[in-house]
């Protein structure tokens, strides 16, 4: 499971067996989420959600969106779409 991206403390993770929709785990502090990234142009959707607070997603989601473009790029590159 490749990190793609570290902030807060917390871990983005694209695994390479996984599916459709372009989607990141965001791991840290024994929680985590889901979030589908709407490649290329977004928006940042949270989908599931296993303990961050209403703050913390929020948080989580302004970090994705500002570097959407790169997690774009590595889902492709990992999945070998681009």
């Amino acid at each position: 499971m490749p990190t793609v991206l570290r902030f807060a403390g917390l871990r983005v993770v694209i695994y390479p067996n996984d599916h459709r929709p372009e989607h990141v785990h965001v791991i840290g502090r024994g929680l985590e989420a889901v979030f589908n990234l709407n490649c290329a142009a977004g928006p940042v959707e949270l989908r599931e959600n296993y303990g961050f607070s209403r703050r913390e997603v929020r948080q989580i989601r302004g970090a994705m969106t500002e570097w959407l473009a790169d997690l774009c790029t590595a889902w492709g590159r990992i999945h070998g779409i681009a």
